[in-house]
C-alpha cells in the first residue's frame, strides 16, 4: 500500500444511490454536486450522478458550473449563488442557468451583453429566511421577469424555493412553504410567466413528501448515502471511507499524559497508535477522547487531544503494528453519522470537511 492517508470514493454507490432516488420520483433529478461533490470530488460525482439517471445538475458557484463545463458536462447546470459584480457573460455563454434570489439581481442579469439571453430560475423566500425574494415583492419580481422575457433579455427556465425543516416531516414549517410556493407559482402565472421547471423538494422532501416534487427535485446528502432523516434508512450507501495508515504502533507507562494539554493520562501501561490524520484533514479537534477508529476490525478510541496531523488511538491488548490502516468512516461500522453525534454536527460537514491533502481514490464503475 503507497498512502499515507485517503478518502476512498466508490462511485458505483453514488450512482445507485441516484437511480434509487429516482424510483421514488416522476421528476427530473437535480442532484447537488457543490463543495466538491460533499468532498467527494466534483467531477467524478457529478458522471456517477448522471450515470444512475440525473438528467440536470445543481452548484452553489460560477467557477463549480464552470469547472463542469469545461469538463465536457453537457446537461442542464443551475448554479444558484452569486454575489453582486460577478463576470456574468462567461456563465451565460455557457448556457449555464442562473438562480435570481432578488430583484437587483435580475437587473444584473438582464444588463450582461452575451450572444444569448441569461437562462434564470427564480429564487423565493417561502419561510427559510434565507436566500429569494420575501413575498412583498414577489409581484415586482414577476413583473419584471415578465418583461425581461418579453424583451429577449432572459429566458426564464424556473423558479424554486428551498425548505428549512423538511427533515422533519410533521414539522408545521413545511405545510407553511408549500403553501407559499403555490401562492408564488399563482403570481407567476398570473404575470404571463410558464417556466417549465418548478423545484422545492431537497433530500428529505424527495424521500418523505410527494407534493413538493413538482418538476424537478434537488437531492444532496442522500446522493452520497445518508439519510436526511434521523433513524431512518431508505437503502442508501455511504460513498466514501477515509482512511489512513499507521505511522507509529508503542508501549506508554501507567500516568503518562497524551497530546496537547495532557486531556488523556493513561491509568496502566497501555498501547498506543499514532495516525497521520488530524483537524487540518477534517478531523474535529472538538472529538478528541471521544471519537472511535476501526484497526483490524476492532474499535479503538482516539485519546488526547486531536492534532493539526494526527491522533493517537488506544490499542490496549490488540496487536497492531505500523502501516496498519485505521479506518475513521465508512460504509460499515463507523459512519459520518457517528462522527457527526461526536462532532455535534450532521453528516454533511463532516463529509464536506475532509480535506484537499487526504488524497481521493476512485472505485466502481457506475
Amino acid at each position: 500500500m503507497s498512502f499515507q492517508a485517503e478518502a476512498v470514493v466508490n462511485l458505483e454507490a453514488i450512482a445507485a444511490n441516484v437511480a434509487n432516488l429516482a424510483r421514488r420520483t416522476s421528476a427530473e433529478l437535480m442532484p447537488a454536486v457543490k463543495a466538491d461533490g460533499y468532498g467527494h470530488g466534483l467531477i467524478p460525482a457529478a458522471r456517477a450522478c448522471l450515470a444512475g439517471g440525473a438528467t440536470r445538475l445543481g452548484v452553489a458557484t460560477l467557477p463549480e458550473a464552470m469547472a463542469l463545463r469545461a469538463d465536457g458536462v453537457t446537461v442542464p447546470i443551475l448554479a444558484w449563488l452569486a454575489a453582486p459584480g460577478l463576470d456574468l457573460e462567461p456563465a451565460i455563454e455557457a448556457d449555464v442557468s442562473l438562480g435570481a434570489s432578488s430583484v437587483a439581481q435580475l437587473r444584473e442579469f438582464v444588463a450582461v451583453r452575451a450572444s444569448r439571453p441569461a437562462k434564470v430560475h427564480l429564487e423565493v423566500d417561502t419561510g427559510m429566511g434565507r436566500g429569494g425574494v420575501v413575498e412583498d415583492e414577489w409581484g415586482r419580481l414577476c413583473e419584471f421577469a415578465a418583461k425581461a422575457q418579453a424583451d429577449g433579455l432572459i429566458e426564464l427556465v424556473g423558479v424554486w424555493s428551498h425548505m428549512a425543516c423538511a427533515d422533519e416531516p410533521e414539522h408545521p414549517a413545511n405545510a407553511a412553504q408549500k403553501s407559499a410556493f403555490e401562492r408564488f407559482l399563482d403570481a407567476v402565472s398570473a404575470a404571463g410567466l410558464d417556466p417549465a421547471y418548478r423545484h422545492l423538494a431537497n433530500s428529505a422532501a424527495l424521500l418523505t413528501d410527494r407534493s413538493t416534487h413538482y418538476d424537478v427535485v434537488r437531492p444532496g446528502i442522500a446522493v452520497y448515502g445518508y439519510s436526511p432523516i434521523v433513524g431512518q434508512d431508505y437503502g442508501l450507501r455511504p460513498a466514501m471511507s477515509v482512511r489512513a495508515r499507521l505511522t507509529q504502533v508503542k508501549r506508554l507507562p501507567a500516568e503518562h499524559g497524551i497530546s496537547y494539554g495532557h486531556t488523556y493520562v493513561t491509568d496502566r501501561p497501555t498501547t498506543v497508535a499514532v495516525v497521520p490524520l488530524g483537524y487540518a484533514d477534517g478531523i474535529p479537534r472538538s472529538t478528541s477522547n471521544k471519537a472511535e477508529v476501526l484497526i483490524n476490525g476492532e474499535r479503538h478510541p482516539i485519546v488526547g487531544r486531536v492534532c493539526m496531523d494526527q491522533v493517537v488511538v488506544k490499542l490496549g491488548k490488540a496487536k497492531a503494528h505500523p502501516g496498519d490502516v485505521a479506518e475513521f468512516f465508512g460504509d460499515g461500522e463507523i459512519t459520518a453519522d457517528d462522527w457527526a453525534i461526536w462532532h455535534d454536527t450532521i453528516s454533511y460537514e463532516i463529509l464536506t470537511s475532509i480535506g484537499a491533502r487526504v488524497r481521493r481514490r476512485y472505485v466502481g464503475n457506475p
